[in-house]
């Protein structure tokens, strides 16, 4: 009996060291139960992916991340060291994505197949990418929206700081006294309106009489229209015989006529002839003043000494 035993703890004590190894390797990114393919990926950011995260193909989980390290070469680039359990055929431009698994955030790589005919050996290094989170893509959406409502508040904020320095107590004053102009210049538009109406009432009949005085000259008119008609053909006439007149000569006459007064009074202006020289001469004027007042002596003399020149003799 104790025999057994011993062989049963002997035999639980090597599977429970079986499972431990397999379960150490399985979190390390082991199956040593299974043939891995292993490929490596570089990044420059890993976005919180970890050793043992899901390496997925179409959703399908192939594979898992064994481990990750910084390259060798100091460039601070990250090595993310991919096993596969399958194998599917992986062409040489796939991508290695990674991306938020779930809401919590947990990261996994999602193998993009490329359509190289060429795939890719054990040991290659594929293309990498990294997609964006859940929390960028909704900060890319969202972030817009942001823009627009701090755009909106400050608008908001200057539209009530206008609103604030011009609606203050002087304002409102205003405002307040022209609503009530408005308020009376309504009671005054009212009043007018009022005013017409008792306008018009008193007014039908002489508004009737027009209508009937006009609806008169109207029938005078109608009655009259034959001797309408004769004056305005008389006024044809006499527009056609004004039309038929040479009126472009007479008025070509009436010009030359105007041309010749305006050059006789040009030459009595500049002292020609004899109304020039009595214009512009006051010679003539003088010895005709001279010549008068002799004339005036002489009759004066001849009114008082008669008989110096008129002699009587009878005999």
């Amino acid at each position: 009996m104790k025999r057994k035993q011993v062989i049963f703890i002997g035999l639980t004590f090597v599977i429970a060291i079986a499972v431990f190894i397999w379960g150490y390797n399985f979190l390390k990114g082991k199956d040593i139960f299974n043939k891995q393919i292993t490929f490596y990926a570089k990044y420059h950011h890993v976005s919180g992916l970890t050793r043992a995260n899901p390496v997925l193909i179409n959703g399908l989980r192939v594979g898992q991340v064994r481990t990750i390290y910084f390259d060798p070469d100091m460039s601070g680039d990250i090595i993310a060291v991919i096993v596969l359990n399958t194998k599917f055929p992986i062409p040489r431009n796939s991508t290695a994505s990674i991306y938020s698994a779930d809401l919590m955030g947990s990261k996994a790589i999602n193998l993009v197949l490329g359509d190289s005919p060429e795939l890719l050996q054990e040991g290659d290094t594929l293309q990498s990418s990294i997609e964006a989170s859940l929390k960028d893509e909704v900060n890319a959406q969202v972030q817009p929206i942001k823009l627009k409502a701090e755009n909106l508040l400050a608008s908001i904020d200057t539209l009530v700081i206008a609103f604030q320095s011009i609606f203050n107590e002087s304002a409102r004053e205003n405002l307040k006294e022209s609503f009530n102009d408005i308020r009376q210049t309504f009671s005054n538009l009212q009043s007018t309106t009022s005013n017409i109406d008792t306008l018009v009432d008193s007014e039908v009949s002489r508004v009737a009489a027009i209508l009937e005085n006009i609806d008169s000259l109207t029938a005078t008119l109608s009655k009259n229209r034959h001797q309408i008609s004769a004056i305005i053909s008389n006024f044809e006439q006499v527009s056609d015989s004004l039309a038929n007149t040479d009126i472009p000569g007479t008025f070509n006459r009436a010009n030359k006529t105007l041309d010749d007064l305006d050059a006789i009074l040009a030459s009595i202006n500049s002292g020609q002839g004899t109304l020039g020289m009595l214009l512009h001469n006051d010679t003539l004027y003088i010895e005709l003043n001279k010549s008068a007042e002799e004339l005036n002596l002489l009759l004066k003399d001849l009114r008082e000494n008669p008989k110096r020149y008129v002699k009587f003799s009878l005999f």
